[in-house]
């Protein structure tokens, strides 16, 4: 198995935690198994929250600066910008 076979993408794993939730929050699962599905689900979670902190690393903004394109690094909260 490669590790993009172990590792699903994003969006499979939104869709497979999404799942879970519904399993869960159906109340028909017994004990044992709504204590894997929790587990299971906290991994993707926190998977989902890497790839989503890689994907804002790499993003960069385009900020029209002394009147040319200056590219910018992301920095969350500044997505407004100045608005001068």
């Amino acid at each position: 198995m490669t590790n993009q076979e172990a590792t699903p993408s994003f969006e499979q794993a939104m869709d497979q935690l999404e799942r879970i939730v519904a399993q869960l929050e159906s109340g028909d699962v017994p004990l044992e198994k709504a204590i894997e599905l929790f587990q299971e689900g906290m991994k993707l979670s926190q998977l989902c929250g890497q790839k989503l902190e890689q994907v804002e690393r790499k993003i960069e903004i385009l900020l029209e600066q002394d009147g040319g394109m200056v590219k910018k690094p992301f920095q969350p909260g500044e997505e407004k910008g100045d608005n001068r």
